[in-house]
């Protein structure tokens, strides 16, 4: 019986030590979390043509181009302003190109307040330049 006590204590020791050297995973329900929206691209239109989301959110937009091809481009910089940055991009920003029945997603975070516009980049017709929106990110 007195064999087994110090390969019992040995064993206990062991599993508590190698539980302290494994620190538990810490990550922020709101960095894993995504606002995914929905965004239809149709002739001269954007809808919904004004989207509002939190800063510091992670917001993942899914455009679908349903009639024939657009293009889908924004700012990287609130309106009316000449500073740095305030949405980040997961990929580098610039014109995505969305074929009639494809959808093209976009993810970034929104980390400065402002009103970011964007706009089709593709020629969809007479009143192409109409076709425009916004992202309001809010404090």
């Amino acid at each position: 019986m007195k064999s087994l006590l110090p390969a019992s204590l040995l064993l206990a020791a062991a599993l508590m030590s190698s539980a302290v050297a494994r620190p538990a995973a810490q990550s922020s329900p709101a960095a894993e979390s995504v606002q995914t929206i929905d965004v239809t691209a149709r002739k001269y239109e954007f809808i919904p043509p004004a989207i509002r989301v939190k800063q510091g959110t992670r917001v993942q937009l899914k455009i679908t181009a349903t009639d024939h091809t657009h293009g889908f481009q924004i700012s990287e910089t609130p309106q009316g302003s000449e500073g740095k940055a305030g949405l980040i991009f997961s990929s580098p920003q610039e014109c995505h190109k969305i074929e009639k029945g494809q959808t093209a997603t976009i993810q970034f975070v929104a980390q400065t307040p402002g009103t970011y516009p964007f706009k089709s980049s593709a020629h969809c017709g007479l009143h192409h330049r109409s076709m425009k929106g916004e992202l309001v990110v809010e404090p």
